[in-house]
C-alpha cells in the first residue's frame, strides 16, 4: 500500500485561531497561545504520523502590513511556507469577519492566494461564535468563487470538526515516503520550546506594548544529576523604562513570571527545573537587522 507525506501551511489573518488549529491536529501543544494577536513569530513545524500518512504542519505568524523590521521577517516566514507547501490550510476567523471579504482582500492574502497553485483549503474558525444559517450562506459565497479545493467549518478550540481536515489533508497529500521519524513531533529543540513557554507567560502577564517588545534569550540549559535541570533565560526589552514594568516593585511581577514559566516549562519537560530570569534592554531590537539574526529571525537567504 503507498505512503502519503507532504508539507501543509497554517495561514491566516493574526489571531484567527491558526496555533489553536495546528495544537488540534497535533494533539499536542507546540505552537504557543494567548488572546493577543501576533503572538506567533516564526515557523513552527509539527508532525503528524501515522502508518499510511504524514502531515508536516508550518504554524506562521499572522499575515499584516509590516510596520517594523521583526514583522518584515515574520511575514516572510509565510510566503517561505507557502512556497514549500504541498497544500495550505487558510483560516479566517468567521466571528470577526462573518462575510470573509476583509481576510481575502488584505493585500498580502489576495497575493498568496492568486499567486499560488497550490492545492488550497479554507477553514472557517470559530463557527461555534456564529450561527449555522450564517455559516452555510458563508460557504456558498465562498464556493462560488472557485478558489478553494475545499471549504471545511470547524471550531478549533473545541476541536470541532478537525478530523474532517485530516481526512481531506489525507486526500490531497502526494505520494511520498515519511520526512521523519514516527515519534519525532517537531524539528526544533527544548531551548526553542521554553523561550516560547516563558513569552507565552510574559503576553499573559504583561499588558499593551511590552509583550511585543520582548524576545526571549536562552542563555544556559543544563541537565544536572541529582539536582533540577538549570535553566538561565533572558528577558529582552527595548526600552529602559520597560525594565522595571518586567521586574515590578520590589521583583513581583519577575517572580509571577518566573512561577507562572516554571511549572508550565516542568510540565511540558516533564522534568523539575530551576529558572532564572534576567532582564536585558537592547535598544529598538526589533529594528535592528543585526539583532534579529542573532534572535533567529532570519531570510531564507541568510
Amino acid at each position: 500500500m503507498s505512503h502519503k507525506s507532504g508539507f501543509v501551511s497554517i495561514i491566516g489573518k493574526p489571531n484567527s485561531g491558526k496555533s489553536t488549529l495546528m495544537n488540534a491536529l497535533i494533539g499536542e501543544k507546540l505552537s504557543i497561545i494567548t488572546s493577543k494577536p501576533q503572538t506567533t513569530r516564526k515557523r513552527i513545524l509539527g508532525i503528524l504520523s501515522s502508518d499510511d500518512y504524514q502531515i508536516v504542519f508550518l504554524d506562521t505568524p499572522g499575515i499584516l502590513n509590516p510596520e517594523y523590521l521583526m514583522q518584515e521577517r515574520m511575514l516572510d516566514y509565510v510566503y517561505s511556507s507557502v512556497k514549500d507547501s504541498d497544500i495550505i490550510l487558510f483560516l479566517i476567523d468567521v466571528s470577526t469577519d462573518p462575510t470573509g471579504n476583509l481576510t481575502l482582500n488584505e493585500k498580502h492574502i489576495a497575493e498568496i492566494l492568486q499567486d499560488n497553485k497550490t492545492i488550497k483549503i479554507l477553514i472557517l474558525n470559530k463557527i461555534d461564535l456564529s450561527g449555522q444559517p450564517a455559516v452555510e450562506s458563508l460557504i456558498n459565497d465562498l464556493s462560488a468563487k472557485k478558489m478553494f479545493e475545499r471549504i471545511i467549518p470547524i471550531s478549533a478550540s473545541k476541536s470541532f470538526n478537525i478530523s474532517t481536515i485530516t481526512d481531506a489533508l489525507v486526500e490531497f497529500l502526494p505520494e511520498h515516503p515519511k520526512y521523519y521519524p514516527d515519534d519525532q513531533l517537531s524539528d526544533a529543540n527544548e531551548r526553542f520550546f521554553v523561550s516560547e513557554i516563558i513569552r507565552e507567560k510574559v503576553f499573559e502577564l504583561f499588558r499593551d506594548e511590552i509583550p511585543y517588545s520582548t524576545e526571549i534569550l536562552i542563555v544556559e540549559f543544563k541537565e544536572r544529576e541529582n539536582a533540577k535541570a538549570f535553566i538561565s533565560a533572558e528577558i529582552v526589552v527595548e526600552k529602559e523604562s520597560q525594565k522595571p514594568i518586567i521586574l515590578g516593585a520590589k521583583g513581583e511581577a519577575i517572580r509571577r513570571l518566573g512561577k507562572s514559566a516554571r511549572e508550565a516549562i516542568e510540565e511540558f519537560l516533564q522534568y523539575e527545573v530551576y529558572l532564572e530570569l534576567r532582564v536585558k534592554v537592547r535598544e529598538k531590537w526589533r529594528s535592528n537587522p543585526n539583532m534579529l539574526k542573532s534572535f533567529g529571525y532570519t531570510k531564507d537567504d541568510e
